[in-house]
Order: structure tokens, then sequence, then C-alpha cells
């Protein structure tokens, strides 16, 4: 697997918009169904990246703690399901349980969605504010397996949602995520 980072995406790019079918629940998710007033964040994961796997606990408690301030979260999984059936959308749903996901865990089937964002590894964290302009988009934190093994705190997430929720600027600094590229269909 190899070491990919985040493409930086324009600050004040509007999200492209998603249609996207959640395993979970079978139906069909909408950006607009996700987005909140304050700020809606969308996280590019999948199931077996060591990198995500890594997060996956700080993932669930920022859900937790910024969910009940009103910001919204979507996750999206867009590798090739052919070529690491580990990600396949029936073992989706699974694996959000098992790591705690509270969020809808959408399958990118046709991977439109991933290249609309410029979404290049995962984990990829993008932070919309109200009016779904992007107000951050890079790392959760500076921690990754092997190469920097601390406790993943969320640190650069958590500022930027505190800036959004909090009205003040985007932060200056925003540095890219790291991890495992997205398995692109051939």
């Amino acid at each position: 697997m190899a070491y990919t980072e985040s493409n930086m995406l324009p600050l004040g790019t509007k999200a492209p918009d998603f249609e996207l079918r959640d395993p979970a629940t079978g139906k069909t998710v909408r950006l607009q169904d996700v987005a909140s007033p304050s700020a809606t964040v969308v996280m590019f994961l999948c199931n077996h990246c060591p990198y995500v796997l890594y997060v996956n606990d700080e993932i669930a408690r920022i859900v937790g703690e910024y969910g009940s301030r009103g910001v919204s979260f979507v996750g999206i999984s867009s590798n090739d399901a052919e070529a690491y059936p580990e990600d396949a959308p029936d073992k989706m749903p699974e694996h959000a349980r098992a790591v705690g996901y509270t969020f809808p865990y959408l399958y990118d089937e046709t991977q439109d969605v991933a290249r609309r964002y410029d979404a290049a590894c995962t984990p990829d964290f993008y932070v919309f504010d109200g009016d779904l302009r992007l107000f951050y988009r890079g790392q959760l934190d500076g921690s990754r397996p092997k190469r920097n093994p601390v406790p993943p705190t969320g640190e650069d997430l958590r500022a930027a949602l505190d800036a959004v929720l909090a009205g003040q600027p985007a932060p200056a600094v925003q540095r890219p995520s790291g991890g495992c590229n997205i398995k692109w269909k051939e």
C-alpha cells in the first residue's frame, strides 16, 4: 500500500454534490440529506487501510463530541471493491458497527465522487461551513502508524471544527492527510 498525501482542494470550493447508496440501509443518500447549517464533514475512509484503522477511535470520539454541537458527518468509501474485496459494500455495515461509526458510511461505486472531491487517500477529511464552502481539508492530526506512532488526538480537525463553529477564519496552516491511496479502478 503506497503512502499517499491528500490533494488540497481550494478553500471556498462548493461541496460537490453526491447521491450514493448506504450499504447499511440500501437507501440513497444525497449531500443535502446530511448537510448541516453549522458544518459538514466529508471523510474518505475504507475498511482495510491501516491509516484509517489507526484513527478510527478518534474519529468516533470527534463525531460524538461535535455531532452534539450540530456538525454532521458522512463517510465515503471509493475503493475498487473487486480488487479489494475487504472494502466491498456488503462488508461496510459490519465494519462501521465494529469501529463505532454513527454516521452514514456510503459506497462510491463509480469513484466519481472521489474524483469530484479530488480525494487521493484514506483517510481524507473535508470540512464545509454552513454554506457548504470548503473551510478545511487535510489531516486529522499528525499521527501515522509506523511513520509517527503517537496516539491520535484529532487536533487539526478539532481546531478547524472549533473555528468554523465560532465563526472564525479557517486555520492558516492546513496539512495534507496521509495514508493509503484510493484504490482506483483500471
